[in-house]
Order: C-alpha cells, then structure tokens, then sequence
C-alpha cells in the first residue's frame, strides 16, 4: 500500500523547494507555487514545465519545505508520481522533472514526450 501511495504522488525534491520558496516570497506569494505543463510549439508533442508564483485557480499537487505546489485539475494525471528538481551552479540553474513511464525526457530535461508505439 504505502510503495503504491510513493507511485501516486508528485515529490519535489528539498533543492526544488528551496528555490520554489525563494521565488515564492520574491514575487510576493509566499509559500505558493503552480507548475504547468505547457506544449511545445512545434507541436512534436513535448511537454515542458513553468513554473509561476501563486496559485492561479490550481489545486494542491504537492507540498514540501514550507511551499505548496499547485497545478491544473486536468494536469493532475500527467503530473502524478513525477519529481521536481533544481540543478544550480555558477553559470546559473533551473527546475528538471522526471519523466513518466512510456517517455523521453527532453534534452534540456525541463520537459518530456510519449513514445509513440
């Protein structure tokens, strides 16, 4: 039961909320952030995140570090048992997501497609 709850969830990682909460409270919404999954534009089917201050109409989708995560209700099952995470160094930094079974992750890894069968 619990390793099947683990697969149901979305998870951020404690990277992920330390810069969620940084841009949370700099854009004056502390605590509150909404992840979207926005489609390419050269509709090859890839689906890449952003990330926005408050909630925007969302649903709570995942809550880590003093940062809720919110999301479109028809956004839910694309986003579920995925991992946000944050990658920073010198040169700058930025979020990436897992990818979802039967998937390729983008090269930038901020996003994926379905594999078509």
């Amino acid at each position: 039961m619990e390793e099947q709850k683990k697969l149901l969830s979305f998870s951020i990682t404690q990277a992920a909320a330390a810069e969620l909460v940084r841009q949370a409270a700099f854009a004056g919404t502390p605590g509150s952030m909404q992840i979207d999954l926005l489609e390419d534009s050269y509709q090859e089917g890839w689906l890449y995140i952003r990330l926005r201050p408050g909630s925007n109409d969302g649903v709570p989708l995942a809550r880590a570090d003093g940062v809720t995560l919110f999301a479109k209700t028809d956004q839910m099952p694309l986003l579920q048992g995925l991992r946000l995470n944050y990658f920073g160094d010198l040169t700058g930094g930025g979020f990436l997501i897992s990818t979802p079974e039967g998937a390729e992750s983008s090269p930038c890894g901020s996003g994926f497609r379905f594999l078509k069968s």
